[in-house]
């Protein structure tokens, strides 16, 4: 089918399904109501601030109107075109409640209502001589919409703004008129009935911080005074004469009760009686902890809880301690609660209760894998862990694991993976550092010891032995930024059982030979996160990561090594990798509705070799292609440049173990839609573009090496994708195909979009690829 056919049959489907009026199934003197539109008439807006305004009213009208796509109700087309169902049950029923929507009638509208509702919204914004109307009109074809016009006419701005006096006679006045700097109603500003809940609740959160527990945001009165003229209003900012006494007190800490091994079932009254058990107690610096078992060892709550004896109560540390203690991963449940002391004036005994998880777990994991390189397989993996090992909150865990990818396509089958290995990893909930290091993070810092060994054997081809041990630092500033330092981190691959098949390649294909080189990395590195996408309700938000790793510095400082010039220093017989990379991904997330986003990531990263390095050890390189890069290209299958590996003829290599190609420099490119089709089911329609280069010419390789025309040799895919999102799982199934692919007999990358043909068996079995995997992409 040509593509004019296609254009024309995909208009004609449209024009059958827009003939399919939605209003031939209303009854009699029904009405089909299209929504509500918003009239702002006023002379003295800008057009921008008109339309602005014009649009949150629009959100304000209930009730919402049958939803569409594209001008099409299609839930309500199908709820019509189903019918009544004779029971409760089948697939008309399905049809017509599970997916379809029932249409919203005229007759449900309440326009008055409405109107007040717009009404008190402009007046909210300080137009406070606004007037609201309410009239319909009919759009034909029994369909009404509400039009509502406002005349809002002059918006009051603020002239002046009192506090209560830095000398009042009350010290909450006076703690008060101090949270007048940052005040959030400014004069020349518009009233704003919501900017004057905000300060009553920054009001609050100010004297928080200075004592005042029992104190709340509806002590503070905000008058409006809106008769001074000139459209101008006065606001004063008083403390309610009605506040409780024990609202006016500021409070200082007491007592510090813990309870580390609370239990749900107990009831905290019960639970606080423990304290007058003196064989069941133990008084550590400010703290009682009532430990019968000494579970844990009492320094842990000195480096988590903010409080101590003598302070003033603080909503920040309240809220830190909290939050250091959850981030240590030792307790299941956390909770706490101040009592006022009876014995002492303006006083809190604080309390928590902690419930701890299981000292010791163990956790088996099966996993399916599936990949475009024609792999699929499963891997099993045990974990056991002990979270509290040395008493001090320390989680010591050690997996094993075992994994097995069968080749299912290519022309020879049969070089399978077996992958079998072990990790052990120890986490302190602290800096371990020769001086002390204090955060002021709501997080627990951590330092990480880890221990790794995988074998990897490929049938037919090598086995590999892969050992690495690493020291690290992490830590969180917040819920968006999180840091880890890697001051050792070592590799060392070593091969074994290569095959005379594989090595015969490989004396040709320096890209082989690469793989089974033994290789010896000693590489502290640091990366940075940012993300901000946990915040679901926000429009945008973003996810950055950016690392930097540097390889044998210091070893190459003291042997001089320097490769170009053949002198290649070897550490235990390997030479040592020396190199610097860094790699930086950028995500986007736009919502473009209740149930769409558009989603956009950059990858760009660099590796620059030098002294005993001429390229990038293997396992560092970049790579490009695959289940969560280009989705159109098979794994590791693209570039470097308009390189592609060769026979002996010339010809491009087809065999079943095709090199990995790496490179030295990456640059990829992904923009994909995304929305909810029917419940769980999601779709997809994207685009990716990339490649990786090399750092240096190399002869094995003609026009790897990166060059100032690197946009021309971008591979691009684009493709449909399906998805089950399951919240805490989401299942992939992605299509793909190339429409800018490299051309071998020209060495240049070119568009191939005219020769796309889904009719053809031929060219979807040489161009469709299909990727099943775990969650999203990006």
């Amino acid at each position: 089918m040509s593509n004019i056919s296609k254009y024309i049959l995909f208009t004609f489907l449209l024009l059958i399904l827009y003939s399919c009026s939605n209003t031939r199934y209303l009854q009699d003197g029904e009405m089909l109501y299209t929504g509500a539109e918003v009239k702002v008439e006023d002379t003295t807006m800008s057009r921008r601030e008109r339309k602005d305004l014009e649009a949150q009213m629009e959100e304000l009208a209930r009730p919402k109107p049958n939803r569409s796509f594209l001008g099409l109700k299609i839930k309500l087309y199908l709820y019509n075109i189903a019918g009544e169902p004779k029971k409760d049950k089948g697939f008309r029923y399905w049809l017509r409640n599970k997916v379809g929507e029932p249409p919203v009638l005229f007759g449900q509208v309440d326009m008055d209502y409405n109107a007040d509702v717009l009404q008190s919204h402009v007046e909210n914004n300080g137009y406070f001589k606004a007037r609201t109307s309410a009239d319909s009109t009919s759009t034909g074809n029994k369909k009404v919409k509400a039009i509502y016009t406002v005349k809002p006419k002059w918006q009051y701005k603020i002239r002046n703004v009192e506090f209560p006096k830095d000398s009042a006679s009350t010290q909450l006045d006076s703690a008060v008129a101090r949270t007048q700097r940052r005040t959030r109603l400014r004069k020349g500003r518009p009233y704003d009935l919501d900017v004057i809940k905000d300060e009553r609740d920054r009001i609050d959160q100010r004297l928080k911080q200075k004592g005042y527990y029992f104190f709340n945001p509806d002590y503070i009165l905000v008058r409006a005074d809106s008769t001074v003229g000139d459209h101008q209003v006065d606001m004063k900012l008083i403390v309610k004469k009605e506040t409780p006494e024990k609202a006016q007190r500021q409070y200082r800490i007491n007592n510090i009760y813990i309870y580390p091994n609370y239990s749900l079932n107990d009831s905290r009254d019960t639970i606080r009686a423990k304290t007058t058990l003196t064989d069941s107690t133990q008084q550590y610096k400010d703290f009682t902890i009532i430990d019968p078992h000494n579970t844990f060892k009492p320094l842990i709550y000195d480096r988590t809880l903010y409080f101590h004896k003598g302070d003033l109560y603080n909503r920040n540390d309240h809220n830190l301690s909290l939050s250091r203690l959850i981030s240590l991963g030792t307790f299941r449940f956390v909770k706490n609660e101040f009592k006022v002391n009876d014995s002492l004036n303006n006083t809190l005994d604080a309390y928590y209760y902690l419930t701890p998880m299981p000292k010791k777990s163990i956790r088996t994991e099966l996993s399916a894998k599936t990949n475009s390189a024609n792999y699929n397989g499963s891997e099993l993996t045990v974990n056991w862990s002990n979270r509290n090992t040395f008493k001090g909150a320390e989680l010591l865990s050690i997996s094993a694991f075992g994994g097995l990818e069968v080749q299912m396509g290519g022309q020879n089958k049969g070089y399978n993976i077996y992958r079998v290995g072990g990790e052990t990893s120890l986490v302190w909930p602290r800096f371990i550092t020769p001086f002390p290091v204090h955060s002021p993070s709501a997080f627990v810092p951590k330092t990480r010891a880890l221990v790794n060994y995988e074998y990897q054997k490929r049938i037919h081809l090598y086995a590999l032995n892969s050992f690495r041990s690493q020291f690290s630092y992490l830590w969180k500033e917040d819920a968006t930024k999180e840091h880890q330092l890697n001051v050792f981190d070592v590799n060392y691959v070593s091969p074994n059982n290569v095959t005379d098949e594989y090595q015969q390649q490989a004396d040709s294909i320096p890209s082989l030979q690469r793989v089974i080189d033994k290789q010896l990395i000693i590489a502290p590195s640091y990366s940075y996160t940012f993300t901000n996408t946990n915040r679901k309700y926000k429009r945008h938000t973003i996810y950055y990561k950016g690392s930097v790793e540097v390889a044998g510095t210091l070893s190459g400082l003291v042997t001089g090594a320097n490769a170009k010039k053949g002198d290649t220093i070897s550490i235990l017989g390997v030479p040592f990798s020396q190199y610097t990379k860094t790699e930086h991904e950028f995500r986007y997330y736009m919502r473009l509705g209740r149930d769409s986003k558009l989603a956009a990531r950059v990858i760009a990263g660099i590796g620059v070799p030098y002294g005993n390095s001429t390229e990038l050890p293997f396992i560092r390189q970049f790579f490009s292609g695959g289940t969560n890069s280009l989705r159109a290209f098979r794994a590791r299958s693209v570039g470097p440049g308009v390189y592609y590996a060769k026979d002996s003829d010339g010809q491009p290599l087809e065999d079943t173990f095709l090199p990995d190609q790496s490179g030295d420099i990456k640059l990829e490119l992904n923009l994909e839609y995304r929305a909810k089709l029917y419940s769980i089911i999601h779709g997809a329609v994207f685009v990716d573009a990339g490649n990786v280069w090399l750092w240096n010419k190399k002869d094995d390789k003609p026009g790897g090496e990166f060059s100032s025309g690197f946009m021309d040799q971008l591979a691009v895919g684009t493709g449909l994708g399906l998805r089950l999102d399951l919240d805490f799982l989401v299942l992939r199934l992605d299509g793909a195909f190339p429409i800018r692919n490299l051309n071998y007999n020209t060495n240049r990358y070119e568009w191939v979009i005219d020769d796309v043909k889904m009719g053809s068996k031929t060219w979807r079995k040489d161009n469709l690829v299909f990727n099943l995997a775990i969650g999203y992409p990006f």
